[in-house]
């Protein structure tokens, strides 16, 4: 069977993809640190929803996440699995010199170290157990160019981008077959956006450009770039360690 792991699945873009999963008669899992129920529109759609709650800043967390995967991937009968790393952290919004070492370290938990985690444990079980991976991390335009006030933000996706492409080098010398990359989708009408909009000029010095996007109605819906994430996954050729952007699909 197929199966699809979404974190960050209780609103924006992780919530949206899971959708479109289920529409194409995959099953999920969503992770997410609350209970989002999707059981309604997957019984609509005749597939299985499953959530597991897991607060992702936590290593702990983490590490039982992985615990509970690897019972569900041994003991079903698998054969395509994918994994959307959607879950991501956007603050702390300031000068750099003004962050707290918590609210530092929670960020790159969340926003690096977890995915790598979970992409490097599905990539092994797969492995083992003779299943076929395609993991997608979500990454950012940010990645690619400092944003004053945005310095973690701009370095945690920097650091999936080159994580993304060293595991798909990996992936593709020794013809695994399992498929590793990332997604850029560009401005968003999410939660995040919100975030940066509510940011003052001295955290975030672009912070009017932002909130034009938003009163010119220049930021795409969830569900938008959800589908061209899924036409990626499910329909391209995929190119292994390769960041994929949306604007090259809309």
């Amino acid at each position: 069977m197929k199966l699809a792991i979404v974190t960050g699945v209780s609103r924006g873009l992780g919530e949206a993809t899971a959708k479109l999963f289920m529409q194409e008669k995959i099953r999920v899992i969503g992770v997410s640190r609350s209970d989002h129920d999707l059981t309604n529109f997957a019984q609509e759609n005749n597939v299985t929803y499953e959530h597991i709650s897991a607060d992702l800043s936590d290593v702990a967390t983490v590490e039982q996440l992985t615990g509970q995967l690897e019972e569900i991937l041994t003991e079903r009968d698998v054969t395509k699995l994918y994994l959307v790393n959607n879950a991501a952290l956007l603050g702390p919004i300031d000068q750099a010199m003004n962050y707290n070492v918590e609210d530092l370290a929670t960020h790159v938990q969340v926003n690096t170290i977890a995915p790598m985690v979970l992409t490097n444990f599905l990539l092994n079980i797969c492995h083992r157990e003779d299943i076929s991976l395609t993991a997608v991390t979500i990454t950012s335009g940010a990645a690619e160019r400092p944003v004053y006030g945005w310095s973690a933000y701009c370095s945690t996706k920097a650091s999936i981008n080159m994580y993304t492409k060293t595991v798909g080098l990996e992936q593709e010398e020794i013809d695994s077959g399992n498929k590793v990359i990332a997604f850029s989708p560009g401005v968003m009408d999410t939660n995040m956006q919100a975030e940066i909009r509510s940011s003052t000029e001295e955290q975030f010095i672009e912070v009017e450009t932002f909130r034009e996007y938003k009163e010119t109605n220049q930021l795409r819906s969830p569900e938008e770039v959800g589908r061209v994430l899924m036409n990626i996954l499910l329909n391209e050729k995929i190119e292994n360690g390769q960041i994929y952007y949306v604007r090259d699909y809309v």
